[in-house]
Protein backbone atom coordinates (compact mmCIF):
# COMPACT_ATOMS: atom_id res chain seq x y z
CA UNK A 1 0.00 0.00 0.00
CA UNK A 2 1.41 3.39 -1.01
CA UNK A 3 1.97 6.34 1.26
CA UNK A 4 -1.09 8.21 -0.06
CA UNK A 5 -3.27 5.14 0.40
CA UNK A 6 -2.02 4.57 3.95
CA UNK A 7 -2.62 8.22 4.83
CA UNK A 8 -6.17 7.99 3.48
CA UNK A 9 -6.76 4.79 5.46
CA UNK A 10 -5.49 6.38 8.66
CA UNK A 11 -7.67 9.44 8.10
CA UNK A 12 -10.76 7.33 7.44
CA UNK A 13 -10.06 5.16 10.50
CA UNK A 14 -9.95 8.28 12.69
CA UNK A 15 -13.22 9.57 11.25
CA UNK A 16 -14.93 6.21 11.77
CA UNK A 17 -13.65 5.86 15.33
CA UNK A 18 -15.37 9.10 16.23
CA UNK A 19 -18.69 8.15 14.62
CA UNK A 20 -18.78 4.64 16.06
CA UNK A 21 -17.96 5.91 19.52
CA UNK A 22 -20.96 8.25 19.44
CA UNK A 23 -23.54 5.99 17.75
CA UNK A 24 -23.89 2.47 19.16
CA UNK A 25 -26.38 1.20 16.51
CA UNK A 26 -23.87 2.03 13.79
CA UNK A 27 -21.13 0.33 15.76
CA UNK A 28 -23.14 -2.88 16.03
CA UNK A 29 -23.99 -3.09 12.35
CA UNK A 30 -20.43 -2.18 11.37
CA UNK A 31 -19.28 -5.35 13.11
CA UNK A 32 -21.43 -7.38 10.71
CA UNK A 33 -19.93 -5.46 7.81
CA UNK A 34 -16.26 -5.88 8.62
CA UNK A 35 -16.35 -9.35 10.28
CA UNK A 36 -13.00 -8.62 11.94
CA UNK A 37 -11.39 -7.25 8.75
CA UNK A 38 -11.61 -3.54 9.50
CA UNK A 39 -8.69 -2.31 7.39
CA UNK A 40 -9.82 -4.34 4.37
CA UNK A 41 -13.36 -3.00 4.72
CA UNK A 42 -12.24 0.62 4.95
CA UNK A 43 -9.98 0.05 1.94
CA UNK A 44 -12.93 -1.17 -0.13
CA UNK A 45 -14.87 2.02 0.54
CA UNK A 46 -11.79 4.13 -0.15
CA UNK A 47 -11.35 2.44 -3.53
CA UNK A 48 -15.00 3.16 -4.31
CA UNK A 49 -14.38 6.85 -3.65
CA UNK A 50 -11.00 7.21 -5.36
CA UNK A 51 -9.13 7.24 -2.02
CA UNK A 52 -10.94 10.34 -0.79
CA UNK A 53 -11.31 9.72 2.95
CA UNK A 54 -14.06 12.31 3.43
CA UNK A 55 -16.22 10.85 0.67
CA UNK A 56 -15.50 7.29 1.81
CA UNK A 57 -16.51 8.24 5.34
CA UNK A 58 -19.84 9.60 4.15
CA UNK A 59 -20.38 6.47 2.05
CA UNK A 60 -19.78 4.15 5.02
CA UNK A 61 -22.00 6.16 7.37
CA UNK A 62 -24.81 6.22 4.78
CA UNK A 63 -24.39 2.46 4.34
CA UNK A 64 -24.56 1.82 8.09
CA UNK A 65 -27.65 4.00 8.45
CA UNK A 66 -29.28 2.09 5.57
CA UNK A 67 -28.52 -1.15 7.36
CA UNK A 68 -30.02 0.05 10.63
CA UNK A 69 -33.11 1.53 8.96
CA UNK A 70 -33.84 -1.68 7.05
CA UNK A 71 -32.78 -4.14 9.78
CA UNK A 72 -30.21 -5.72 7.48
CA UNK A 73 -28.50 -7.40 10.43
CA UNK A 74 -31.65 -9.50 10.85
CA UNK A 75 -32.40 -10.14 7.19
CA UNK A 76 -31.04 -13.70 7.22
CA UNK A 77 -33.74 -14.59 9.74
CA UNK A 78 -36.53 -12.90 7.81
CA UNK A 79 -38.34 -15.53 5.75
CA UNK A 80 -39.80 -15.02 2.32
CA UNK A 81 -43.30 -16.40 2.77
CA UNK A 82 -45.29 -18.44 1.83
CA UNK A 83 -43.03 -21.41 1.06
CA UNK A 84 -44.15 -21.69 -2.58
CA UNK A 85 -43.18 -18.08 -3.18
CA UNK A 86 -39.82 -18.64 -1.51
CA UNK A 87 -39.06 -21.71 -3.61
CA UNK A 88 -40.21 -19.95 -6.76
CA UNK A 89 -37.78 -17.12 -6.13
CA UNK A 90 -34.89 -19.49 -5.50
CA UNK A 91 -35.70 -21.50 -8.64
CA UNK A 92 -35.84 -18.38 -10.81
CA UNK A 93 -32.75 -16.69 -9.36
CA UNK A 94 -29.92 -19.11 -10.15
CA UNK A 95 -26.78 -18.56 -8.10
CA UNK A 96 -24.38 -20.97 -6.50
CA UNK A 97 -21.02 -21.37 -4.83
CA UNK A 98 -19.09 -23.45 -7.38
CA UNK A 99 -15.68 -23.54 -5.73
CA UNK A 100 -12.73 -21.38 -4.74
CA UNK A 101 -9.99 -19.67 -6.68
CA UNK A 102 -6.37 -20.67 -6.25
CA UNK A 103 -6.04 -17.70 -3.89
CA UNK A 104 -8.94 -18.98 -1.77
CA UNK A 105 -11.59 -16.54 -3.03
CA UNK A 106 -15.12 -17.96 -3.31
CA UNK A 107 -16.25 -18.40 -6.92
CA UNK A 108 -19.97 -17.86 -7.50
CA UNK A 109 -21.71 -19.17 -10.61
CA UNK A 110 -24.72 -17.15 -11.71
CA UNK A 111 -27.14 -18.45 -14.33
CA UNK A 112 -27.98 -15.09 -15.84
CA UNK A 113 -29.48 -16.47 -19.04
CA UNK A 114 -31.76 -18.97 -17.32
CA UNK A 115 -32.81 -16.77 -14.39
CA UNK A 116 -36.32 -15.52 -15.14
CA UNK A 117 -37.07 -13.37 -12.07
CA UNK A 118 -40.77 -13.83 -12.81
CA UNK A 119 -42.12 -15.58 -9.72
CA UNK A 120 -42.53 -12.53 -7.47
CA UNK A 121 -42.42 -8.75 -7.37
CA UNK A 122 -39.17 -6.77 -7.53
CA UNK A 123 -39.27 -6.24 -3.74
CA UNK A 124 -38.91 -9.95 -3.00
CA UNK A 125 -36.01 -10.40 -5.42
CA UNK A 126 -34.27 -7.41 -3.82
CA UNK A 127 -34.71 -9.01 -0.40
CA UNK A 128 -33.36 -12.29 -1.76
CA UNK A 129 -30.35 -10.55 -3.31
CA UNK A 130 -29.48 -8.82 -0.03
CA UNK A 131 -29.84 -12.11 1.85
CA UNK A 132 -27.36 -13.73 -0.52
CA UNK A 133 -24.95 -10.80 -0.10
CA UNK A 134 -25.19 -11.06 3.68
CA UNK A 135 -24.72 -14.83 3.65
CA UNK A 136 -21.62 -14.38 1.50
CA UNK A 137 -20.18 -11.68 3.77
CA UNK A 138 -21.10 -13.15 7.16
CA UNK A 139 -20.65 -16.89 6.52
CA UNK A 140 -18.75 -17.81 3.33
CA UNK A 141 -16.01 -15.16 3.43
CA UNK A 142 -15.26 -15.51 7.17
CA UNK A 143 -15.11 -19.28 6.70
CA UNK A 144 -12.64 -18.87 3.83
CA UNK A 145 -10.58 -16.43 5.92
CA UNK A 146 -10.41 -18.92 8.78
CA UNK A 147 -9.41 -21.76 6.48
CA UNK A 148 -6.60 -19.81 4.82
CA UNK A 149 -5.61 -17.94 8.00
CA UNK A 150 -5.73 -14.54 6.29
CA UNK A 151 -8.44 -12.01 5.44
CA UNK A 152 -10.52 -13.00 2.42
CA UNK A 153 -13.13 -10.30 1.82
CA UNK A 154 -13.87 -10.51 -1.91
CA UNK A 155 -15.10 -13.07 -4.41
CA UNK A 156 -15.12 -13.98 -8.11
CA UNK A 157 -18.29 -14.31 -10.18
CA UNK A 158 -18.89 -16.40 -13.31
CA UNK A 159 -21.93 -15.18 -15.25
CA UNK A 160 -23.33 -17.91 -17.49
CA UNK A 161 -25.32 -16.42 -20.38
CA UNK A 162 -26.70 -19.74 -21.62
CA UNK A 163 -30.32 -19.24 -22.68
CA UNK A 164 -30.10 -15.43 -22.69
CA UNK A 165 -32.94 -13.74 -24.58
CA UNK A 166 -33.65 -10.15 -25.48
CA UNK A 167 -36.64 -10.34 -23.12
CA UNK A 168 -34.13 -10.32 -20.24
CA UNK A 169 -34.09 -6.54 -20.68
CA UNK A 170 -37.58 -6.54 -19.18
CA UNK A 171 -35.80 -6.95 -15.84
CA UNK A 172 -33.86 -3.70 -16.23
CA UNK A 173 -35.65 -2.13 -13.26
CA UNK A 174 -34.57 -4.95 -10.97
CA UNK A 175 -31.02 -4.84 -12.32
CA UNK A 176 -30.83 -1.09 -11.71
CA UNK A 177 -31.98 -1.44 -8.09
CA UNK A 178 -29.63 -4.33 -7.35
CA UNK A 179 -26.71 -2.54 -9.01
CA UNK A 180 -27.37 0.57 -6.90
CA UNK A 181 -27.60 -1.45 -3.68
CA UNK A 182 -24.30 -3.17 -4.40
CA UNK A 183 -22.51 0.04 -5.43
CA UNK A 184 -23.62 1.91 -2.33
CA UNK A 185 -23.54 -0.77 0.35
CA UNK A 186 -21.32 -3.64 -0.87
CA UNK A 187 -18.61 -1.86 -2.89
CA UNK A 188 -15.58 -3.69 -4.26
CA UNK A 189 -16.78 -7.13 -3.13
CA UNK A 190 -16.13 -8.79 -6.52
CA UNK A 191 -12.64 -8.94 -8.01
CA UNK A 192 -13.63 -10.13 -11.50
CA UNK A 193 -16.80 -10.91 -13.45
CA UNK A 194 -16.24 -13.66 -16.03
CA UNK A 195 -18.94 -13.88 -18.72
CA UNK A 196 -19.25 -17.27 -20.41
CA UNK A 197 -21.48 -18.89 -23.04
CA UNK A 198 -22.46 -15.50 -24.45
CA UNK A 199 -24.92 -15.88 -27.39
CA UNK A 200 -25.12 -13.43 -30.26
CA UNK A 201 -27.86 -11.48 -28.45
CA UNK A 202 -25.46 -10.68 -25.60
CA UNK A 203 -23.94 -7.70 -27.43
CA UNK A 204 -27.34 -5.99 -27.70
CA UNK A 205 -28.11 -6.63 -24.04
CA UNK A 206 -24.67 -5.44 -22.94
CA UNK A 207 -25.14 -2.12 -24.74
CA UNK A 208 -28.18 -1.47 -22.56
CA UNK A 209 -26.74 -2.75 -19.29
CA UNK A 210 -23.22 -1.32 -19.52
CA UNK A 211 -24.21 2.34 -18.89
CA UNK A 212 -25.96 1.28 -15.67
CA UNK A 213 -22.70 0.06 -14.16
CA UNK A 214 -20.01 2.13 -12.49
CA UNK A 215 -16.79 2.45 -14.50
CA UNK A 216 -14.85 0.60 -11.80
CA UNK A 217 -17.30 -2.31 -12.21
CA UNK A 218 -17.10 -2.31 -16.01
CA UNK A 219 -13.31 -2.62 -15.82
CA UNK A 220 -13.71 -5.92 -13.96
CA UNK A 221 -15.82 -7.60 -16.66
CA UNK A 222 -14.10 -10.18 -18.89
CA UNK A 223 -16.01 -11.87 -21.71
CA UNK A 224 -14.52 -15.33 -22.31
CA UNK A 225 -14.68 -17.42 -25.46
CA UNK A 226 -17.36 -20.12 -25.29
CA UNK A 227 -17.60 -21.73 -21.87
CA UNK A 228 -14.23 -20.24 -20.92
CA UNK A 229 -13.04 -23.53 -19.47
CA UNK A 230 -9.31 -23.04 -20.09
CA UNK A 231 -9.33 -19.53 -18.66
CA UNK A 232 -11.43 -20.51 -15.65
CA UNK A 233 -9.19 -23.45 -14.84
CA UNK A 234 -6.40 -20.93 -14.35
CA UNK A 235 -8.55 -19.17 -11.76
CA UNK A 236 -10.43 -21.91 -9.99
CA UNK A 237 -8.94 -24.72 -7.93
CA UNK A 238 -11.72 -27.03 -9.11
CA UNK A 239 -14.48 -26.58 -11.64
CA UNK A 240 -16.82 -29.56 -11.81
CA UNK A 241 -18.35 -29.87 -8.35
CA UNK A 242 -21.24 -27.72 -7.25
CA UNK A 243 -22.40 -27.56 -3.66
CA UNK A 244 -26.01 -27.34 -2.60
CA UNK A 245 -26.51 -25.45 0.64
CA UNK A 246 -29.73 -26.46 2.34
CA UNK A 247 -31.18 -25.40 5.67
CA UNK A 248 -33.96 -26.40 8.00
CA UNK A 249 -37.38 -25.00 7.18
CA UNK A 250 -37.24 -22.14 9.65
CA UNK A 251 -35.91 -18.66 10.12
CA UNK A 252 -32.20 -18.73 10.88
CA UNK A 253 -29.93 -17.14 13.37
CA UNK A 254 -26.17 -17.05 12.88
CA UNK A 255 -25.55 -20.34 14.68
CA UNK A 256 -28.14 -22.06 12.49
CA UNK A 257 -26.37 -20.84 9.37
CA UNK A 258 -23.04 -22.19 10.56
CA UNK A 259 -24.60 -25.65 10.88
CA UNK A 260 -25.74 -25.75 7.25
CA UNK A 261 -25.61 -29.10 5.48
CA UNK A 262 -23.42 -29.31 2.38
CA UNK A 263 -24.62 -31.52 -0.47
CA UNK A 264 -23.85 -32.09 -4.13
CA UNK A 265 -26.22 -30.73 -6.78
CA UNK A 266 -26.15 -30.58 -10.58
CA UNK A 267 -26.27 -28.30 -12.50
CA UNK A 268 -27.04 -25.29 -10.30
CA UNK A 269 -27.07 -24.65 -6.59
CA UNK A 270 -29.54 -22.40 -4.89
CA UNK A 271 -28.46 -20.53 -1.80
CA UNK A 272 -31.35 -21.30 0.53
CA UNK A 273 -31.20 -18.68 3.23
CA UNK A 274 -34.55 -18.64 5.03
CA UNK A 275 -38.02 -20.05 4.55
CA UNK A 276 -41.47 -20.16 5.92
CA UNK A 277 -42.33 -21.18 9.43
CA UNK A 278 -42.02 -17.79 11.10
CA UNK A 279 -43.54 -14.45 10.21
CA UNK A 280 -41.34 -11.67 8.92
CA UNK A 281 -41.24 -8.63 11.14
CA UNK A 282 -41.59 -6.35 8.14
CA UNK A 283 -43.32 -6.75 4.81
CA UNK A 284 -40.79 -6.78 1.94
CA UNK A 285 -43.24 -4.73 -0.09
CA UNK A 286 -42.77 -1.86 2.33
CA UNK A 287 -39.03 -2.19 2.94
CA UNK A 288 -37.22 1.00 2.03
CA UNK A 289 -34.19 -0.90 0.82
CA UNK A 290 -32.97 1.81 -1.47
CA UNK A 291 -33.50 5.51 -1.98
CA UNK A 292 -31.46 6.31 -5.09
CA UNK A 293 -32.40 9.96 -5.05
CA UNK A 294 -30.73 10.54 -1.69
CA UNK A 295 -27.42 8.82 -2.30
CA UNK A 296 -24.99 9.45 -5.16
CA UNK A 297 -23.41 6.26 -6.50
CA UNK A 298 -20.40 7.98 -8.04
CA UNK A 299 -19.41 10.68 -5.56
Amino acid sequence: MGLVSQDALNQLQALMDQVLLEEEPLQRTFQNVHQGCVAETLTRFLKAREWNATKAHKMIVDCLKWRVQNEIDNILSKPIIPTDLYRGIRDSQLIGLSGYSREGLPVFAIGVGLSTFDKASVHYYVQSHIQINEYRDRVILPSASKKHERPITTCVKVLDMTGLKLSALNQIKLLTIISSIDDLNYPEKTNTYYIVNAPYIFSACWKVVKPLLQERTRRKVQVLQGCGRDELLKVRSWITRLCHISVEEKALDHQDIQRMEMKIAIPWIILSISSSTTTSRSNPESMKLLNPSSRDRSM
